[in-house]
């Protein structure tokens, strides 16, 4: 695997990490808000036999920088990133893959350039307001406002709560108990996600929250024509799964696949049934033979 440094023309320097086939096509990898790649372990491990493989940090994200205007942090912006990476690497063409926020970043990067897309792959994710739908109830939009104020008015204090209580069993209990299949999951897989949440910073972390609250690519779906799979976890519930068939059902070449008991991170909850339905998507759009 190949990490590098790309910069972007306001001096936002990005992480950028190649791995597979040089001359294959090219798969670009989007994370959900908070996320620095966990979820690809096993896409990655699965695809890089045959894909070029390539997965950026956002700004405000991993190893990329923070840039010193925050208000940059944006799902526009992430998709302009993802298509300046592309430029720098000196790819043309691109599969796009979207975990999460990332099906936002994906579908806002088809709009900006329809041209350059070989196929998106929206997963688990919402394509418009995903608070709103938020385990099929407004209350997270509500709430999110509050909980900023209070971070906002006392960052310091919230900055060391937030390191200390993140990357701990409590977290990760609460997660198995609201959202993950324990059944399923390895504690190893999510780790990493706690770990890069824990250092990235609160109040860096509710900024983009409010802007990709208000985020929608409703208006444009019905124009992206490139052929789209959408994955849906069946018991997930921060992205019910009812929103991915609305757009697999809006788009015009989209289909849906459905994970039964997948969660909001099954792709490592069930990864071969999530590889196998994304190879015989490509096999049928001629990008693997």
């Amino acid at each position: 695997m190949n990490t590098s440094t790309v910069r972007t023309t306001d001096g936002t320097d990005l992480s950028v990490r190649i791995c597979g086939m040089s001359d294959g096509p090219t798969m670009l990898l989007c994370d959900g808000i908070g996320c620095d790649g966990f979820i690809w372990r096993y896409v990655r491990r699965e695809f890089e036999k045959t894909f070029r493989v390539v997965h950026f940090h956002y700004r405000g994200h991993g190893l990329s920088m923070t840039p010193p205007d925050t208000r940059s942090l944006s799902i526009e912006q992430f998709a302009a990133d993802a298509w300046f990476v592309l430029d720098t690497l000196g790819i043309d063409k691109a599969v796009l893959w979207g975990h999460s926020m990332g099906v936002q970043v994906i579908l806002e990067a088809a709009w900006q350039q329809p041209e350059r897309v070989l196929a998106l792959l929206p997963m688990c994710g919402a394509f418009e307001k995903p608070l709103l739908s938020f385990r099929d109830s407004g209350a997270a939009a509500k709430v999110v406002p509050v909980v900023s104020q209070l971070v906002f008015g006392r960052p310091d204090a919230v900055r060391d709560v937030w390191r200390s209580i993140v990357p701990t069993d409590l977290a990760y209990w609460f997660a198995i108990a609201t959202e993950l299949n324990f059944r399923m999951i390895q504690r190893e897989d999510f780790d990493p996600y706690l770990e890069h949440l824990a250092r990235m910073d609160p109040v860096i972390f509710l900024q983009l929250l409010e802007k990709v609250a208000d985020h929608s690519t409703r208006g444009y779906l019905r124009h992206i024509e490139a052929p789209v799979l959408v994955f849906a976890g069946s018991r997930d519930n921060w992205t019910p799964a009812r929103l991915s068939r609305e757009l697999a059902d809006t788009l015009p070449n989209g289909r849906l696949c459905v994970i039964p008991g997948g969660s909001h991170t099954a792709p490592i909850e069930l990864p071969d049934l999530v590889t196998l339905r994304a190879e015989r998507f490509f096999r049928r759009e001629g990008l693997m033979a």
